[in-house]
């Protein structure tokens, strides 16, 4: 009688550890789900766009036109602040 209920702990006690263990992976899984709900979606880096060369107001267009493009360009998203500090420098002749 005795080895009996031996048996039935040790066998109670493997059931709940495998509970655990299942609870355990199902809790990594829902943590992980939620995870990748809240990250934020992978930005495609833009492509980078080369500053168009200086040119002056003979080279198709005047430099208040090349300015406000410069600006559109900035503002799109396709050139950054350095970038468009440098193609402005070039544009207006001091870089």
């Amino acid at each position: 009688m005795v080895g009996g209920g031996a048996y039935m702990v040790g066998k109670h006690r493997a059931q709940s550890q495998m509970a655990d263990q299942q609870e355990e992976q199902g809790q990594e899984e829902r943590i992980s789900a939620l995870e990748q709900q809240q990250a934020p979606p992978q930005q495609v880096a833009a492509p980078q766009v080369a500053a168009p060369p200086a040119a002056g107001p003979a080279g198709g267009g005047s430099i208040v036109d090349k300015l406000k493009e410069l600006s559109d360009l900035k503002a799109s998203g396709a050139l950054n602040d350095a970038e468009f500090e440098q193609a402005k420098a070039q544009l207006l002749g001091g870089g």
